[in-house]
């Protein structure tokens, strides 16, 4: 009986681990979980990590910062800043009649490197 308990727990362990990795893209500053919701014509989670590194170095080169975003949706994503060592607030970020395109990831890299100027001026 133990025997048989010990090895769904270390099943059960090696899927979660195993799915979580899936799930994973991180680019050093930038990690994305859940990228594989993101729809195919936005550029998948390497495009939003490089367009988010992008306006946040060009509005706030010097500002050291990390950020999480989860994909929840192909229309909805979740993301926490850390500037200077501080934890912001989750940003929010939907569209309502269609799925992420570039253009619409670039607005919201955009409102993601406004919050870090704002982060580092206080």
């Amino acid at each position: 009986m133990r025997g048989s308990i010990g090895h769904l727990v270390l099943l059960l362990a090696a899927s979660v681990s195993y799915g979580r990795a899936d799930a994973v893209s991180s680019t050093g500053r930038c990690t994305i979980l859940a990228g594989e919701k993101l729809p195919a014509l936005s550029g998948g989670p390497e495009a939003l990590c490089s367009e988010v590194e992008r306006a946040i170095s060009a509005a706030a080169p010097d500002v050291p910062y990390k950020v999480e975003i989860t994909v929840v949706s192909p229309a909805r994503l979740a993301a926490v800043l850390v500037v200077k060592g501080r934890k912001l607030p989750e940003q929010k970020f939907a569209i309502v009649d269609r799925e992420f395109s570039p253009s619409s990831l670039q607005r919201f890299a955009r409102a993601l490197a406004a919050e870090v100027v704002k982060a580092a001026k206080s």
